[in-house]
């Protein structure tokens, strides 16, 4: 597979895989990837990080996300032009944060600016479908600049966008194509505050239906790479004969300072085996 330069992704995002691109293109090497497909799409930093010789078919449950992503690739100047109109204090905060746009790329840009000046990066919404994350008192923000989007806004066309369930991906995924899935980390009888939260976002149950998925992408010859939770639960469900590769990441996400610090984490894939 051969990599693209690599494009920074324009979000912070809490589980972001930029720090896994390394270990993603030392198991993929030389393979020909077809299509390139990612229902779990997030902060998008894989999809960045690659190239692929087809399409790619990007998705999520969040459709507030896929709209961002869309409004980038349709007008980026537009984006970047009401951007800068935001500006990085708690009363502007707060009040564009309770305040919801009419228009999708005057959302666009509000949910960039909340991004960055939000706590954590965290994407969270409260019982009421409203996003609830307080101000992260951040002296020094990266808001992405009219370049960044422009790069984005390249890398995004003729890329089909979704708002979706992730089995919903099935239906494009042909022989020879790359699906990467990185779900929520939920995994069974575990206290990690971080898992703990994600229960709410991606259940036990959903990560059966993400066990039957990647069977059905084996039986249509594609490859999976799949990041999920260093458990005993996640090794017993996941174990279908692939690869199972251990890696470390730094866990930046949580109030708790021993909540921080490196935590494994597993990949598995078929990519690589006969």
């Amino acid at each position: 597979m051969q990599q693209s330069a690599y494009s920074e992704p324009i979000l912070r995002w809490a589980g972001g895989k930029r720090w896994l691109l390394p270990t993603i293109k030392s198991i993929l090497g030389d393979v020909v990837v077809n299509n390139y497909h990612e229902p779990f799409l997030g902060g998008a930093a894989v999809f960045l990080g690659t190239s692929y010789s087809g399409r790619a078919f990007l998705s999520d449950v969040n459709s507030e996300l896929i709209e961002v992503y869309e409004c980038i690739r349709d007008d980026y100047e537009r984006v970047s032009k009401i951007l800068a109109s935001h500006v990085n204090t708690a009363e502007h905060y707060y009040q564009t944060r309770d305040e919801v746009p009419g228009t999708s790329l005057e959302r666009a840009a509000r949910f960039i600016y909340l991004n960055h000046t939000s706590f954590n990066g965290i994407y969270r919404v409260n019982l009421s479908g409203k996003y609830n994350v307080p101000y992260g008192r951040r002296e020094s923000i990266n808001m992405p600049t009219l370049d960044i989007l422009k790069t984005i806004s390249d890398r995004l066309q003729n890329v089909q966008l979704k708002a979706q369930d992730f089995e919903c991906c099935i239906e494009n995924i042909e022989p020879g194509d790359l699906v990467f899935l990185d779900p929520p980390y939920t995994v069974a009888h575990n206290n990690n505050g971080f898992v703990k939260y994600n229960q709410k976002l991606f259940s036990w149950d959903d990560q059966l239906r993400l066990s039957n998925l990647i069977d059905k992408i084996k039986k249509e010859n594609s490859y999976y790479i799949l990041s999920n939770a260093a458990h005993d639960s996640i090794a017993e469900l996941f174990e279908k004969g692939d690869r199972l590769v251990v890696t470390q990441r730094k866990n930046a996400v949580g109030g708790a300072s021993s909540a921080r610090g490196y935590a494994s984490e597993y990949l598995f894939t078929n990519v690589g085996l006969a």
